[in-house]
């Protein structure tokens, strides 16, 4: 069966008009309809392959197929020339409505017990799908005319996975064939570059290269471990945040990583969220039945709320920000794990800040501009806002109108006093809040969320927050949750493909390598590099006496943006022979020179 329509997204060159999968209806059309001719062909070559379900999806498509062989690569080749002979038989594409006894009677006559399933949750009429009169399946649509509105030049199959039935574990394991499909060649020869430059960028491969985290299997899918060299870039971007939070006004929190089941039943995440948390820690049978004990924490904000109500607050503490880099766990399914963008263990730059209603509107422009300062600060540029709304008629959203709309309307009123250039997602809300997402596009167009603020009337509400206002009364604080980053590691995973690995000297993990001609250099390029550590200037010697050439290769491949060629006459003159990835050979500098333009760069996030 092919799936509903669903969507999820530098400069592209002139002559290539490349349209996005969100913005094409044709090619959302393409796609179905390609994936059809391809499960066509399967069966044709494979007449005990059974098909279950083949969407389009961004840049292509695909089909699971239950198949009692694994297909390998010649199978492809094979499969993508008999779809050429379909499309060019030029099979009208034919849709029809009937009864679900009716399709329950064709599917048997077939004998494809998965189909069967899929009809279980389809409401009538039923609509079927035909190429010709030869094949046909259950599908929503949409679909091309006719296969002669395919271009065979523009389709490729490009590869095999596994996958399960229903996403379950549990249940079948299928063989997965994605496909993608264009207009015309030149946008197929278009994906194909985007692709290989995609895998040149690729954070997995760039990280192993660069040294920064590994996966380990006795560890766990989802969990990266963090080495010496991806530890500082971690620390400089907490250190680098840290920093800009303290000059406004946040206050450093830590908090626990697990919590009781009660806590997250208040705050309404066991209720909305339970199947995404790591499974309940109790001490005894009784207490796991009742759904009592300990998890793994989701999210940081009831850790702070209750560092907030742990005593009773006046209107002259507020606003009250409360800052953590706090690791969260979520229960994410191995097969939805993806590098560092999609993990079960990651760090959220979380703040929660307690302010009076008067005080939300002026509180969240400047939440803005401290999202805005580090998107300029680490080169991020293309970006837009989404005003992540409720959907009215979704019942997943806690608390009353009169709040969705008091917090709702602080949003737009901030990004229509800042000027920015935004766009409304209804139904992309929080289930206690409403937010502005910053929508990020990366070197390869994909889009990425990254800083986002949340308005939160509601879980002031739920855990009864007070502070005593200049009147006597007892008030309800507004809540606003932010992050900047979001998560670290998607963050750095970003990073990581955005700059290819070639990170700004402030961020890079070592910043200057000194490369010695000959032994004879050795302790002054040692000593140089311990002057610069203890300037703040992450420097290394290379003592690995390889010859100049491999050492200058080396420094070259582990992308350090300051290299220093060190012989005789840089000793005797106290200078470094500096070149730099950013601007190539630069000569001979003095090394208190080199020390203070080092400086210079890192304290304002530029490079040599």
């Amino acid at each position: 069966m092919s799936a509903p329509e669903s969507a999820d997204s530098r400069q592209q060159p002139e002559k290539i008009s490349l349209p996005r999968t969100s913005e094409s209806e044709s090619l959302k059309k393409i796609r179905h309809t390609t994936s059809h001719v391809m499960a066509m062909a399967v069966q044709k070559l494979f007449p005990k392959a059974q098909v279950t379900i083949g969407p389009w999806i961004e840049n292509g498509f695909y089909y699971d197929f239950d198949n009692p062989e694994p297909f390998a690569e010649k199978d492809l080749k094979a499969i993508q020339k008999e779809m050429v002979k379909i499309i060019n038989r030029k099979l009208p594409v034919i849709r029809e409505e009937v009864s679900r006894e009716e399709a329950e009677r064709r599917i048997k006559e077939i004998n494809e017990p998965y189909k069967l399933e899929i009809l279980e949750g389809l409401t009538e009429p039923i609509t079927i799908y035909h190429l010709g009169e030869q094949w046909w399946d259950l599908c929503a649509g949409p679909h091309v005319e006719n296969t002669a509105d395919l271009n065979p030049k523009a389709i490729e199959l490009e590869s095999v996975a596994g996958a399960y039935w229903r996403g379950d574990e549990n249940r079948a394991q299928l063989q997965r064939i994605y496909g993608t499909a264009w207009e015309t060649p030149e946008q197929l020869a278009e994906h194909k570059r985007r692709k290989e430059e995609a895998l040149r960028r690729d954070h997995r491969r760039l990280g192993k290269e660069l040294g920064l985290f590994i996966f380990a299997d006795p560890v766990g899918p989802g969990l990266p471990l963090w080495t010496p060299k991806g530890t500082i870039l971690r620390n400089t971007l907490e250190d680098f945040l840290k920093q800009e939070q303290i000059k406004r006004g946040y206050l450093p929190v830590v908090t626990p990583h697990i919590a009781r089941t009660d806590l997250f039943r208040i705050s309404g995440h066991r209720q909305k969220y339970g199947e995404d948390m790591f499974p309940l820690m109790a001490e005894n049978e009784t207490d796991r039945e009742a759904d009592r004990g300990f998890v793994m924490k989701p999210m940081n904000c009831p850790f702070h709320i209750e560092i907030y109500r742990s005593q009773l607050r006046s209107y002259r503490e507020l606003p009250m920000r409360l800052a953590e880099f706090g690791t969260v766990y979520r229960y994410e399914q191995s097969g939805e794990l993806g590098g560092l963008t999609r993990v079960r263990g990651f760090t959220v730059d979380d703040s929660h800040l307690f302010v009076t209603p008067e005080q939300l509107d002026s509180e969240f422009l400047n939440v803005v501009d401290l999202i805005l300062s580090v998107f300029k600060s680490l080169q991020l540029k293309n970006f837009k806002a989404r005003l992540s709304f409720r959907d009215p008629s979704s019942d997943k959203y806690i608390g009353s109108d009169e709040a969705w709309n008091k917090a709702e309307g602080a949003i737009r009123r901030a990004v229509e006093h800042l000027g920015m250039n935004y766009f409304e997602g209804i139904g992309e809300a929080a289930f206690y809040g409403p937010k502005l997402d910053f929508i990020f596009q990366d070197a390869l167009e994909r889009e990425w969320q990254l800083g986002t603020v949340q308005v939160d009337y509601n879980l002031p509400e739920r855990f009864e927050l007070e502070y005593v206002a200049e009147d006597g009364s007892r008030q309800r604080p507004v809540m606003i949750h932010r992050a900047p980053f979001g998560s670290l590691e998607r963050l750095i995973g970003i990073l990581i493909e955005e700059y290819a690995g070639d990170f700004p000297l402030w961020l890079a993990p070592i910043q200057v390598r000194l490369i010695p001609v000959g032994e004879d250099q050795l302790p002054f390029i040692q000593e140089v590099a311990a002057k610069m550590r203890s300037l703040g200037i992450r420097a290394e010697a290379d003592t690995s006496n390889e010859r100049l050439g491999k050492a200058i290769r080396n420094a070259e491949k582990d992308k350090i943006p300051v290299m220093a060629v060190v012989g005789a006459k840089e000793v005797e003159s106290d200078s470094l022979n500096i070149r730099t990835r950013a601007s190539g050979e630069l000569g001979a500098i003095p090394v208190a020179q080199v020390i203070e333009r080092c400086q210079g760069a890192i304290a304002n996030y530029t490079n040599f």
